[in-house]
């Protein structure tokens, strides 16, 4: 989960990281009030999640509370790489004397963590990585140590930063790890850090990503989703604790097992090429055990998408058999068209492993008009295909 920059800036603030002051409004009428708050000048901030901000224009200094009401006014509602603006934050103007940046995030590749740094700030680091590599250092974390005193004064030397600034910065170093491991994060980044004009440290924008499969133990992060953001299908979808992500295609994808819905997903895709083009409409992952429920509630989902022509259910019947999967999808049917939502899209069954040969003939017993089988992953995926292109 990303956050907007506000929040970030609260994370820091709560772990100890200095910051400056600041708001977020959602009407320009708030504005005002803030502003005095501040002495009247402030910087005016869209809340978006992504870069490209300021050369979007959503990014102002407004010299007194007038002024910020008048730039509010002007960045609420804007569109910025096809996201609008809700949310500007209003934050205390800074004396800049100097830009840095630093960071800690999961290195998926080496599977460790990792510090990245450079005294090259307020740009995009992408920019300095690649026009000049030896200004951004990169030092890997282990886990178990974490950025002890002596780790962050390895990265503060491999970054170059000045001498008088040094233990400053290793100090917010230690703190963003702080949020970095409290909060499960994937990704704390500050861009810029700054050195103000009293020579002082400060986080002045900031970029946190969560880790959702930390929901768990981090109840206080649901209160920062943007629910308002989010895709209606995949926020019901979670709220019936189903793994769902939907996606821009036509034919719905039921499986037990990432690994398997990933493969159907190019199956699909593939099968699609021969039929007008149809894609998978979903990544539905029901896992292990595939109870009337369960499927109920997936197949609600995914009915629910007026995007999906067919949907195609493929199991390996494992720990759950493939008789208890057909004996759900049998009472599924029946428990949907029981609260009165009527199935009036196909589906495209295919069973296998365990308890395979009964399964299909529980399917076969139950004769409803929608439901067909198939053996094979392929050919299921091609006939799933063909009745979404129909």
């Amino acid at each position: 989960m990303d956050l907007f920059e506000y929040q970030a800036r609260d994370l820091f603030a709560k772990h100890g990281v200095p910051v400056l002051d600041g708001d977020v409004i959602e009407t320009a009428a708030d504005a005002a009030a803030i502003a005095e708050r501040f002495g009247g000048r402030a910087v005016v901030k869209a809340q978006v999640k992504v870069g490209g901000r300021g050369k979007a224009g959503g990014v102002k200094l407004a010299s007194d509370p007038q002024d910020v009401v008048a730039k509010a006014e002007a960045i609420l509602g804007m569109d910025i790489k096809g996201h609008t603006v809700h949310k500007v934050m209003l934050a205390q103007t800074a004396d800049i004397q100097e830009e840095y940046y630093v960071s800690f995030l999961l290195d998926r590749t080496n599977r460790t963590f990792l510090a990245m740094a450079s005294v090259e700030g307020g740009v995009e680091i992408e920019v300095v990585a690649e026009e000049n590599p030896d200004a951004l250092a990169k030092i890997p974390v282990d886990a178990n140590e974490g950025v002890t005193a002596e780790k962050a004064a390895e990265i503060v030397a491999a970054a170059k930063f000045p001498a008088e600034i040094a233990d400053q910065v290793a100090d917010v170093l230690q703190k963003l790890w702080v949020v970095f491991v409290k909060e499960d994060a994937l990704l704390v980044e500050v861009n810029p850090l700054i050195k103000s004009g009293d020579g002082k440290i400060i986080a002045l924008d900031g970029k946190v990503s969560l880790d959702e499969n930390a929901e768990f133990r981090q109840p206080d992060h649901e209160a920062l989703e943007d629910k308002a953001a989010a895709n209606p299908l995949e926020a019901a979808a979670k709220a019936k604790g189903l793994n769902y992500v939907k996606l821009d295609g036509q034919v719905g994808i039921i499986g037990n097992g990432a690994g398997l819905v990933m493969s159907t997903l190019d199956v699909v895709a593939y099968a699609g090429e021969n039929h007008g083009g149809v894609k998978p409409a979903n990544f539905l992952d029901i896992g292990g055990g595939a109870s009337a429920e369960v499927m109920a509630n997936g197949l609600e989902i995914i009915l629910g998408d007026t995007d999906v022509k067919s949907v195609f259910v493929n199991v390996f019947g494992g720990i759950t058999a493939c008789d208890a999967v057909a004996n759900g999808i049998v009472q599924a049917l029946a428990l949907l068209e029981g609260k009165g939502e009527a199935v009036t899209k196909p589906l495209v069954v295919r069973l296998d492993g365990n308890n395979a040969e009964l399964g299909r003939q529980i399917l076969t017993d139950a004769n409803h008009p929608l439901v067909e089988q198939v053996d094979t992953m392929d050919g299921a995926a091609d006939r799933a295909a063909e009745l979404a292109n129909k």
